[in-house]
């Protein structure tokens, strides 16, 4: 039976709704407008038009999913980051905006460099990679990452934004598969929650989102602890590292480093005022 924009949409709102899905309204919105191709002032000034009977097929198709708790963004394929469009599957964790604050900080942090050398640890998508060659346009990066699905994704999104020609992404669990190197930068959105905490997290991401980016196990700070010990043999003098961390792990982390290797410039507050990115620099 025929269906208007308006019906559809008030059909899924329910849908989702029932479903407990927070903001029903708003992902009803936005799967439609993907499915037909739309932005969402069309689908208000258009609200009487009629949905062909493919799309309504894929529409209800896609909201039965995003009912079932699959994230929107695995729905759609796409999520946006630091203004750009990057290809998302479940293969890869989703791209938040608080890691928009590292690429921020990160982007001060080598201003100053000609031709910095990044390398992105635990790349997943490659938004930080990605997004900071499309920022730096002198700059290189090797992106490494533990699951060769995720290179794959990363891979697309290089090329979706012009960069592949200045990235190399290499298998590896943190700097296993490298030789020494004297990167400008390290940068990583590691595997930062504890076991115990899984069960805790929404079923979007509990559920769909890859456990391998989510949790290294135990506290949550193996990873970390990684990259604070390994960090310095990859690092040229006075070279940074860049993390995300755990809502709860600015005191952890900080009680982590060592004060003769590294200087602990700033622990970076994310949109809600928690302790979020921690910025090192090496020393000389």
């Amino acid at each position: 039976m025929p269906a208007t924009i308006a019906d559809s949409l008030r059909e899924a709102t329910q849908v989702l709704r029932d479903a407990d899905v927070s903001e029903a309204r708003r992902d009803a919105g936005s799967l439609l407008s993907f499915i037909i191709g739309k932005d969402r002032t069309f689908l208000i000034s258009h609200a009487d038009d009629l949905v062909n009977d493919n799309d309504l097929v894929r529409f209800r198709e896609a909201v039965a999913r995003r009912a079932a708790g699959e994230p929107l963004q695995y729905v759609t394929g796409v999520q946006d980051f630091f203004g750009r469009e990057f290809r998302v599957t479940p293969n890869v964790l989703i791209p938040r905006p608080e890691t928009e604050l590292l690429v921020e900080a990160a982007l001060k942090v080598i201003a100053a460099d000609s031709a910095p050398l990044i390398c992105d640890v635990g790349t997943g998508s490659g938004c930080i990679a990605v997004t900071l060659l499309c920022e730096r346009t002198d700059a290189q990066a090797i992106a490494v990452d533990v699951s060769e699905a995720a290179l794959a994704v990363a891979a697309e999104n290089a090329r979706r934004h012009g960069v592949e020609e200045r990235i190399v992404f290499e298998i590896s669990d943190c700097f296993d598969a490298l030789e020494p190197d004297e990167f400008d930068l390290i940068v990583s959105n590691p595997p930062y929650v504890s076991a115990d905490a899984l069960d805790g997290l929404q079923r979007e991401v509990r559920d769909h989102e890859p456990l391998v980016a989510l949790s290294p196990g135990d506290d949550g700070l193996r990873v970390i602890r990684r990259l604070l010990h390994d960090g310095p043999s990859f690092l040229k003098e006075s070279g940074y590292l860049i993390m995300e961390i755990g809502f709860d792990q600015g005191e952890k982390v900080a009680g982590m480093i060592d004060q003769k290797v590294w200087q602990l410039l700033e622990i970076l507050p994310d949109l809600q005022g928690i302790p979020r990115i921690v910025l090192v620099q090496k020393r000389s």
